[in-house]
């Protein structure tokens, strides 16, 4: 078996690069003891690697089977250029290991003085206690508790009271690296799933949460109809195995792979991770503690814009999916990623559409062989930015048969309500062009996406 983990610890960089461009493979998996391809890097000091997995969508904040996290390794070994780069893309500076300590704790032990300046410049508590109530400064030599004392206070830290561990293990929020098993293994015995709860109904299918060795898991049953006859099972059964290894896109943050399926006719089920803020949709307009404010809003564009992009960019493309807030799940860092358990089989219902009020008027109106289907995305997208800015439902008052007759033949279009910033309600109307060939790419509208979430 390729050795991701021997490539990321050698800093082989071409190897890495031939296997990251498999988008079967997943960057984000763990070895026997939980290291990522991104922990070995740090750990070994290979910074070009260590960005080469950011930029492909490695998880910063990640943890092994001890709870270290990139940062804590990168700290303690030493590699300030890697530090650096990791507190540049958000890494967390005072997560706690399983023995409380924080990257400072291990860059004052081994005597890092710069490390341990930058992490204190960028944030990092002097005052944290692990479990055996040491503080960083416990553990440096010399003078540099002293210095590193009078720079925490420098920066405003209340640098007299000692914080005491705290253990918050049980909260859930630490971000394990991924078992290997879910990016490795294909066919799935139904009698494998332990299906607890029905999350959905829906006329593609329906969805069950439940588990699967020990991984919590999303199960979507994919409908073939009323009665279908045992010929059609049979046919869509075969389509099935040919169609659905597309779907395990691994290699992209902002993508939601497939990561097995059930073929046990007619039980033809497709398996992904269960994430537990659901769907874009539901977030936006159902009960919830996750407040979406502009900032975070304008974040979750950008990683739909950027998963968009990745899906475009593939030889041949994705023809049956269709983006809309219900096919956009929410994982436990609040990124936003594509599920691809929503691409329609070719033998699902090729004519019928369930949620029109996303779709670009061309799909509505023409042959399937007649449409760019880069353009219509496009159009979806600009729906999900009014959804986004607006918090409403588009036309939430047609049934959706109603309201796909009317965009097709009435020209019913969404308006952009008061209260909308002229940036965004500009950048709508952009990609909501009439003339699908007018309508921008997403390479073009992430830098003007990521221009708006930074001013």
């Amino acid at each position: 078996m390729e050795d991701i983990f021997h490539w990321c610890r050698e800093g082989n960089g071409f190897l890495i690069r031939v296997w990251l461009d498999d988008t079967t493979h997943d960057l984000n998996q763990g070895d026997d003891h939980g290291f990522s391809p991104l922990h070995w890097a740090c750990k070994e000091g290979r910074a070009p690697v260590v960005e080469m997995l950011v930029n492909r969508g490695a998880r910063i904040n990640a943890t092994n089977m001890g709870d270290d996290t990139a940062l804590h390794l990168a700290a303690a070994h030493g590699h300030r250029e890697i530090t650096s780069y990791l507190l540049r893309h958000k890494a967390d500076l005072n997560a706690v290991n399983e023995h409380g300590n924080t990257p400072l704790h291990y860059a004052c032990f081994w005597g890092y003085q710069n490390i341990a300046e930058d992490l204190i410049k960028a944030g990092a508590l002097v005052s944290l206690t692990n479990k055996f109530g040491e503080t960083p400064l416990d553990k440096c030599k010399g003078q540099m508790a002293q210095k590193l004392l009078e720079l925490a206070d420098k920066m405003g830290q209340d640098v007299n009271k000692k914080v005491p561990y705290k253990d918050q293990s049980w909260l859930g929020t630490k971000t394990r690296s991924r078992d290997a098993t879910l990016s490795r293994h294909l066919g799935i015995k139904f009698e494998e799933l332990d299906l607890r709860e029905k999350l959905a109904i829906t006329p593609s299918g329906e969805t069950w949460r439940g588990k699967w060795q020990g991984n919590e898991i999303a199960a979507k049953f994919i409908s073939l109809g009323v009665n279908p006859s045992g010929d059609v099972i049979r046919r869509a059964s075969r389509n099935f195995l040919e169609e659905f290894p597309r779907l395990r896109i691994f290699s992209h943050p902002n993508v939601l792979p497939v990561i097995g399926c059930t073929n046990s006719p007619p039980n033809l089920i497709v398996i992904n991770q269960f994430m537990p803020f659901g769907s874009l949709y539901q977030i936006l307009h159902k009960p919830t503690n996750l407040v979406v404010d502009q900032a975070r809003a304008l974040q979750f564009a950008v990683d739909i814009a950027k998963g968009m992009s990745f899906l475009h960019s593939l030889e041949p493309p994705i023809m049956r999916y269709f983006l809309n807030s219900k096919h956009v799940y929410i994982d436990e860092e609040l990124t936003a990623r594509i599920n691809m358990a929503d691409t329609k089989f070719s033998f699902q219902e090729r004519n019928k559409f369930y949620h029109p009020a996303w779709m670009a008027p061309e799909m509505l109106q023409k042959k399937i062989t007649e449409i760019n289907y880069k353009a219509s995305d496009m159009w979806s997208f600009a729906v999900l930015l009014w959804e986004l800015a607006t918090r409403q439902v588009p036309f939430a008052d047609l049934q959706p048969m109603e309201c796909g007759m009317k965009i097709a033949l009435e020209d019913l279009r969404l308006s952009i309500p008061p209260g909308v910033s002229s940036h965004m309600s500009k950048l709508i109307r952009i990609c909501m062009n009439e003339e699908p060939g007018k309508r921008p790419s997403f390479d073009q509208i992430i830098p003007i996406l990521e221009k708006m979430r930074s001013a």
